[in-house]
């Protein structure tokens, strides 16, 4: 079974961690939420969210895949976090994934890890002339290799499915989105 962290910062975007854990769950991936301290973590909505562990307990681990949630100012705090960027260079340095929605593409920016690549963030969230070595697109979901990135809540689902077939396939991904009743 995969392992998947999801880190949860102080005012993250709910509607993008709780449609990540929640589908990544449904499709039987073991999912890890860590807050950056031991507090429960205020979404930016005001939703409260109780992880599951601290990233402390958590550094250690091998994951299959790490991905952040956007949201303000909670991609800012996952930025400013060290353990952070170097959680995801060991995710990159082992042939790891890494994904990232809304306005956390940033923090996978900042940690160098999309140079050469192509992404998508939330408009305005990041600078893409900062960014030279990124090809940035306003595509809903982007993956490109082992990295997956999306635009924000409104693609929060399309974000989700695409993470559960890097992860398990295609079919798997099918049969999970049908139970969905999503329009087609």
């Amino acid at each position: 079974m995969s392992r998947v962290l999801v880190p949860l910062a102080q005012g993250c975007e709910e509607l993008e961690a709780v449609t990540i854990i929640d589908l990544l769950r449904r499709a039987g991936i073991e999912v890890i939420t860590a807050g950056l301290d031991a507090e429960p973590v205020r979404a930016s909505q005001g939703t409260v969210l109780l992880p599951d562990t601290e990233l402390s307990q958590v550094l250690e681990q091998d994951f299959d895949m790490v991905v952040l949630p956007g949201g303000l100012p909670g991609a800012d705090h996952l930025d400013q976090d060290p353990r952070i960027h170097r959680l995801l260079q060991r995710q990159a340095e082992q042939g790891r994934h890494c994904a990232a929605i809304c306005a956390a593409p940033k923090v996978l920016a900042n940690a160098g890890l999309l140079d050469g690549h192509q992404a998508t963030h939330y408009p305005g969230a990041v600078i893409a002339a900062d960014y030279p070595a990124v090809q940035f697109t306003d595509a809903p979901v982007v993956q490109d290799g082992l990295l997956v990135t999306s635009r924000g809540p409104g693609t929060a689902m399309d974000f989700a499915l695409a993470l559960v077939e890097v992860l398990t396939g295609r079919d798997h991904r099918l049969e999970v989105e049908s139970r969905l009743m999503r329009p087609s």
